[in-house]
């Protein structure tokens, strides 16, 4: 038996806000609840989607993530330009491959790197 359950996962950011915005247009869910005058930001989470939140902190990123989000996306092209268009970065310019696994790491407006590859 575990020691508890899983609730959901918290992103430190300076914006919630924006953050969540773009993260809601990536994964195609919504804001779903900012608490504590938008220090914290949730998105609604769905049966394929855990709830993610957004908590504002102080200081910048600075270093590489620990942990990152995996994304599924039907074409790593339209995926990547969309990203970049909601402000995301392409972080290497480079296709990943590890047998027939092909991704792209990316980086949100705040810098948190992700990767997106093809379901």
């Amino acid at each position: 038996m575990g020691v508890g359950t899983f609730l959901f996962t918290t992103i430190d950011c300076e914006d919630p806000d924006r953050l969540a915005t773009f993260w809601a247009e990536v994964l195609g869910t919504e804001v779903d609840l900012a608490m504590d005058d938008g220090r914290y930001v949730f998105l609604k989470g769905n049966e394929g989607l855990p709830t993610l939140c957004f908590q504002r902190v102080p200081e910048p990123k600075t270093v590489k993530n620990r942990l990152h989000l995996d994304v599924s996306v039907e074409d790593l092209e339209v995926a990547t330009e969309r990203i970049v268009s909601l402000g995301g970065s392409w972080l290497d310019r480079a296709e990943q491959r590890l047998r027939d696994v092909v991704w792209r790491t990316m980086a949100d407006p705040e810098g948190n790197e992700f990767d997106i590859e093809v379901a």
